[in-house]
């Protein structure tokens, strides 16, 4: 049995910057409005022809690959959480091996929205935990702005989103006081119509329906999202989540080196923040700069607060998610 620890990290984000005065330009919302609401204060939006969700989540697995001192041809899997890929199918992971030049080794797919990069990191560390693989790419990317309902109609979903890419190299550690030490899982399919898009699917709308009808009015395309539902629901599990970690491992709050929530409202994780009585240089939040990045938004908020020195050796460091499915999950890491 081994443990598996991330040995590089890397992000990118487009260089088109999206400010909420931008917005307010094209849609009845203010800055006062969408800060009061979310915390965003700017996202990122690709400059369509120049990114895509592939081509982002490879630009940071270059990056990744690069700081693991992990040689492309010995990583042996890849796992590519998105909820936006290029394709109706095949699926991003599978392009990334193609464009990173990697041997044919396989390559999974996780649609698990919100949750996802931290469902990806669970499904890697299981193989190399089981010793069946020994470095793996894990990757969350996602393209939201060419979706969304950029008209006053959608402001309560499309103010929220951004476009960007975050990826980890997890690598086989045989010190199992190292690494990750724990990963917890959940759903409630229940509730996934409340936060969700539902067309074009095969068990809904297909594409030749939605072009039959030609209806103007139709949103069953764009994403909805029951907000008030979810923010309840979120504060609730990601307390559950990271609890559950910890008491796992025979751990306090007070252990908390560094906690990186998926940036879904800066209300939640002041919300989580408060609750744990974590101080400010313990949660790194980056949703003001970024928006919530969906499957990005972890890898990206990791990254950074890597880059910045807030993670060191040692260190107790949580991932908590809660988003669409509902799903929500929590991984904690000993750096």
């Amino acid at each position: 049995m081994y443990h598996s620890k991330i040995t590089g990290l890397g992000y990118y984000v487009p260089s088109n910057v999206v400010t909420n005065d931008d917005l307010s330009k094209i849609i009845d919302t203010n800055d006062e409005w969408i800060q009061e609401r979310t915390g965003i204060q700017e996202r990122r939006h690709i400059i369509r022809g120049e990114d895509t969700t592939t081509t982002m989540g490879v630009k940071a697995a270059k990056i990744a690959i690069e700081r693991s001192g992990v040689a492309k041809e010995d990583i042996d899997f890849v796992v590519f959480a998105t909820l936006s890929p290029d394709y109706y199918f095949p699926g991003p992971g599978v392009l990334v091996q193609r464009d990173l030049g990697l041997r044919t080794v396989g390559a999974l797919d996780v649609r698990n929205q919100c949750s996802g990069f931290v469902y990806a990191i669970s499904v890697a560390d299981q193989y190399i935990k089981t010793g069946m693989y020994k470095n793996i790419l894990v990757i969350g990317s996602e393209v939201h702005s060419t979706g969304l309902d950029m008209t006053t109609r959608g402001r309560g979903v499309s103010v929220i989103f951004g476009d960007g890419a975050g990826a980890a190299v997890l690598s086989r550690e045989e010190d199992l006081t190292k690494g990750i030490l724990s990963t917890h899982l959940h759903s409630e399919g229940q509730h996934a119509e409340e936060l969700s898009l539902q067309a074009p699917g095969m068990g809904a709308r297909w594409v030749t329906d939605i072009l039959a009808d030609n209806d103007p009015n139709d949103e069953s395309y764009y994403p909805y999202m029951n907000g008030q539902f979810v923010f309840k629901n979120a504060v609730v599990r990601f307390a559950e989540v990271i609890n559950e970690g910890l008491e796992a491992n025979g751990l306090q709050v007070s252990d908390i080196d560094m906690l990186i929530p998926h940036q879904a409202n800066l209300r939640i994780s002041q919300f989580i923040q408060n609750k744990f009585k974590l101080r400010d240089d313990q949660v790194h939040n980056n949703i003001q700069k970024y928006g919530n990045t969906t499957a990005a938004s972890i890898p990206i908020a990791l990254t950074e607060a890597w880059e910045q020195g807030k993670i060191k050796s040692g260190d107790t460091v949580v991932l908590a998610a809660f988003g669409s499915g509902f799903t929500w999950a929590s991984a904690i890491i000993k750096w």
